[in-house]
């Protein structure tokens, strides 16, 4: 397993499994939430599996920076439609038939059915839950201010939902594997759904390379 110290990153919807697998493999994390919003990323959206192979769930947000401009602290999330339970019944759809949906669902459920105003304080929620239901413990602060050059490992590219970089990450059995190749790097749901209680093990066993990543 690989050893980070310190590593900075965006708070995001249900994180991308070579997000998840960094965090597990960090010995503490500082979240990025003093820059400007970027459209089309990790912070509002996952990629789950589905039987069309791949499914966008996106967090509707609204849009309201001087010059199109926005601080992620400030974001704030469009609920003119319903878009929590949407998110929910794609997934039921998509993982009903998974090992451990099952597992999850009592504990995971009830977050597509409270009221969300605030990404950051979501995604936030989001990611204590996956914690929670990993049995997985790590300390986290945030940022204070922009850094372009932070002190603390930089790992902020990894919100870019383009990134093209293939890391390599190990196949596990997929519920859509009979349909479809394995899918790399989708939300940690999937792995959750997938993998259960085996889920922690299989991000400490990834072997990361972050020594020339594509940066946003």
């Amino acid at each position: 397993m690989t050893i980070l110290k310190t590593i900075l990153v965006h708070p995001t919807y249900f994180p991308s499994i070579i997000q998840m697998a960094a965090i597990v493999q960090a010995e503490n994390i500082v979240f990025e939430v003093s820059g400007n919003y970027q459209k089309q990323s990790y912070r509002n959206r996952a990629y789950v599996a589905h039987s069309n192979g791949k499914l966008l769930l996106s967090i509707p947000i609204k849009h309201t920076g001087k010059g199109g401009k926005i601080k992620t602290k400030e974001v704030q999330i469009e609920n003119a439609f319903p878009w929590q339970i949407q998110h929910w019944k794609s997934l039921e759809s998509a993982y009903r038939t998974s090992p451990y949906f099952e597992y999850y669902e009592d504990e995971l459920k009830p977050i597509f059915f409270k009221p969300a105003t605030s990404l950051l304080d979501f995604n936030i929620e989001v990611f204590k839950l996956i914690c929670e239901l990993m049995d997985f413990d790590i300390p986290f602060t945030f940022t204070e201010e922009y850094l372009k050059t932070p002190p603390q490992t930089d790992l902020r590219f990894l919100a870019n939902s383009k990134l093209k970089k293939d890391y390599k990450l190990k196949p596990y059995v997929q519920v859509l594997g009979s349909n479809y190749d394995f899918i790399a790097n989708l939300s940690i749901l999937d792995l959750l759904f997938n993998e259960g209680t085996n889920a922690v093990g299989y991000l400490e066993s990834q072997i990361l390379d972050f020594t020339t990543p594509t940066l946003l």
